[in-house]
């Protein structure tokens, strides 16, 4: 007894500490979360005074918020300390609250004085990111000779669908760059009147109009090497094809390989004449799928040819099979429902569930060797399923060596078949009967 008060005592003892110290972080966290407010107060007055108050909206509705909430903490730490007696369970109650407003007050501030830091970041680096786009801009500007010359020779090996990706890419980046230096004299103009949103827009609009100008010139550039690859790989592609050809005549000549070779033949008559504008980006893909195709067909063909279909007439067969076996197994255990077990009703119920889709498998060839397939898992488990039943049934019958005594009135096994057994023997004899009827029927 003196074991178990004392433990109530170190239990008690140990929840007043607890709450001890959650009032004293309530306490802590109020007078930051108040500090908080005045710093982030002074912070917003210098940013509006720098950025203006669209660029400061969210932090001035943020602390708004935080106002509001958080005169509900002092309103709580306010009756903590009132003349009205409180219970333990409402002070700690309170307290929790507290610290919660209190965190998210915090966190919120956080979050958007972040924010702010980084815009206010870049309206200080904002004459070193125009003087970063004007050097860009004048850079890019001198590769445009350069663009205009490739593309001009280019025009002159690659058919016009291949060139349609780069074909404007020299006046496009023009415009883009000229785009660019007026977004940023725009910039500093805006800057000069305080109005840094607008500012900072035509700022990113000019950086983002650099960007794209710079990744048109690449590709102008990446162009040549990857035709030139394109037209290698072509080379390789339709040496292979015309093998793939060869190869189908030993194929089995199936409707879908003669139509998928007669594919191929006709993708490579269609490619251009040595000498003559050609796109190999075009042809490269048709070629590859023509070929892919053939692949495919050939595979099938070879596989159908090693692993002949079943006929109608095989599976039908194997289904009829599967519903004697399945019937044989659901008559057994319907009529001993009390004796089977779940392992028997388990394999009885997919067995069925199996059947339900063997219909469908039935029209299609694809699907012709599923049906097969399943129609023997659902004789299997018909036949596994009889097994166990059959297993159950033996279990559960009485084992009774005779009737009043040894053997029929004494005599046992010694003098003749006991009442047991003759229950068992018919019985067993029904269920045998049973089980050949509906497998030989």
């Amino acid at each position: 007894m003196a074991g178990f008060w004392g433990r109530r005592k170190r239990e008690e003892e140990a929840l007043t500490a607890q709450d001890a110290d959650l009032a004293r972080r309530a306490e802590q966290a109020l007078v930051a979360a108040d500090e908080r407010i005045r710093t982030t107060s002074d912070e917003l007055v210098f940013a509006q005074a720098e950025l203006g108050d669209s660029l400061t909206s969210d932090l001035k509705a943020a602390l708004d918020a935080v106002r509001t909430h958080l005169r509900e903490a002092f309103q709580l730490h306010q009756l903590n300390h009132d003349e009205i007696p409180d219970t333990v369970e409402e002070l700690r109650t309170r307290n929790a609250r507290i610290v919660q407003l209190c965190d998210w007050a915090e966190n919120l501030l956080d979050e958007k004085t972040g924010v702010l830091a980084e815009t206010i970041a870049k309206v200080r680096r904002a004459p070193e990111i125009v003087a970063q786009v004007r050097k860009d801009a004048q850079a890019l500007e001198a590769r445009i000779p350069q663009a205009r010359e490739t593309i001009a020779r280019l025009s002159s090996r690659y058919a016009e669908t291949a060139m349609r990706r780069i074909a404007s890419s020299g006046d496009e980046a023009a415009q883009l760059i000229a785009f660019a230096t007026h977004g940023a004299d725009v910039s500093e103009r805006r800057r000069e009147a305080k109005q840094n949103e607008e500012a900072n827009l035509a700022l990113e609009t000019a950086t983002e109009a650099v960007r794209r100008a710079g990744a048109m010139l690449d590709a102008v550039e990446d162009f040549e090497i990857q035709a030139l690859r394109a037209e290698s790989t072509l080379a390789d592609v339709v040496a292979d094809s015309r093998g793939d050809i060869v190869a189908a005549r030993t194929a089995p000549q199936t409707p879908e390989v003669r139509a998928a070779t007669s594919a191929l033949e006709s993708a490579l008559a269609a490619l251009a004449p040595t000498g003559t504008l050609n796109d190999p980006f075009a042809e490269l893909t048709e070629l590859r799928s023509a070929n892919s195709a053939l692949d495919e067909v050939i595979a099938k063909a070879q596989y159908r040819a090693q692993n002949p279909l079943p006929s109608l007439a095989q599976v039908q067969h194997a289904l009829d099979d599967a519903d004697r076996q399945l019937g044989v197994a659901r008559g057994l255990i319907a009529g001993h429902r009390g004796w089977i077990g779940a392992d028997a009703r388990t394999r009885l119920a997919e067995a069925e569930r199996l059947r339900v889709d063997v219909p469908a498998m039935l029209p299609a060839e694809d699907t012709r060797e599923q049906a097969l397939s399943a129609s023997r898992r659902i004789a299997q488990l018909a036949s596994e399923a009889l097994q166990l039943a059959q297993r159950d049934i033996d279990s559960a019958r009485p084992q009774t060596q005779g009737w009043g005594g040894d053997g029929w009135g004494g005599g046992g096994r010694r003098g003749g078949m006991g009442g047991g057994d003759i229950v068992g023997g018919v019985l067993g004899g029904l269920v045998i009967g049973s089980i050949l009827d509906g497998i030989f029927d």
